[in-house]
C-alpha cells in the first residue's frame, strides 16, 4: 500500500516535471540560468545588511545577522549533508538518471548527483522566512516570498530538480528558520525588528530582476 502510494507519487513528481521543464524559450533559458546563480544576488544580500545596519543598534543588527546566517547554514547543511545522503534520490538532469534524456538541459548545467531536497530552496525560503518572521513588514515579506519562489522555479525550469525536491526544500527552510528565530527571541528578548526605508532591500531586488531580463532579452535578440 506505501509503496504504491509513493510510486504514484515518484510519477505525479516526474510527470509536473516534463511539464514545467518542457515550457522553455531561448529568453528563458538566458532568464533562469541568470537568476539560479548566487553571485547575482550579492547587491540585494547587500542592501539587506545596509537596511538593518541603518536601521538597527549595533547589538540588535548583529543578532540579525546572525540569525539569518545560522538559518541559512542550519537549512544548507540539513539539506545537503543530513537529507540527501540518506535518501540518495539521483537528480533528473543526472546522466544515470533514465529520465535525464527527456530533461531540456541549460548550458550543460546537469548539478551534482543528488538533489533531495533543493538546497536552492532551503536556503531562498529559509532567508524568506526569516525575514518574515524579524521584520513583519508586508512589502517586505510579500517581496521574498515571491523572490524565493521563482528562484526555486528556476531549478525546475533548469531539470536540477523534481517538484517534490523544491516542496521538501521549503520545509526544510521553514523549519530551520522557525528553529532560529525562537532561538533569536530567547537571546535578543525580542521578537520583531523595525526597519528604516526597507524599500531599499527591495529595489535592488527588483533593478536586479529588471537587468537579467535586460540581459536576457539582449542575448535572444
Amino acid at each position: 500500500m506505501i509503496n504504491d502510494i509513493l510510486q504514484q507519487l515518484t510519477q505525479a513528481d516526474e510527470q509536473l516535471l516534463l511539464f514545467l521543464n518542457g515550457m522553455h524559450t531561448t529568453f528563458g533559458d538566458y532568464f533562469w540560468f541568470a537568476f539560479t546563480g548566487k553571485f547575482i544576488w550579492v547587491p540585494m544580500y547587500a542592501a539587506l545588511l545596509y537596511v538593518v545596519l541603518r536601521s538597527s543598534q549595533r547589538k540588535t543588527a548583529l543578532f540579525v545577522v546572525l540569525a539569518i546566517a545560522l538559518t541559512i547554514t542550519l537549512a544548507d547543511q540539513t539539506c545537503a549533508t543530513v537529507i540527501r545522503p540518506v535518501v540518495a534520490r539521483l537528480r533528473p538532469s543526472n546522466l544515470e538518471n533514465p529520465l535525464s534524456e527527456f530533461i531540456h538541459i541549460v548550458n550543460g548545467k546537469r548539478g551534482g548527483m543528488y538533489g533531495f531536497p533543493s538546497c536552492h530552496a532551503t536556503n531562498s525560503f529559509g532567508l524568506a522566512f526569516m525575514v518574515m518572521y524579524l521584520f513583519r513588514n508586508r512589502w517586505l515579506t510579500t517581496f521574498i516570498l515571491i523572490w524565493a519562489a521563482l528562484n526555486s522555479y528556476s531549478r525546475l525550469y533548469l531539470g536540477v530538480h523534481y517538484p517534490g525536491d523544491i516542496l521538501v526544500g521549503t520545509i526544510v527552510g521553514f523549519c530551520a528558520a522557525s528553529v532560529v528565530y525562537f532561538l533569536f527571541c530567547l537571546v535578543a528578548k525580542q521578537k520583531k525588528v523595525e526597519l528604516k526605508q526597507p524599500q531599499y532591500f527591495i529595489y535592488t531586488g527588483v533593478l536586479t530582476v529588471i537587468g537579467i531580463a535586460g540581459y536576457a532579452l539582449f542575448m535572444t535578440l
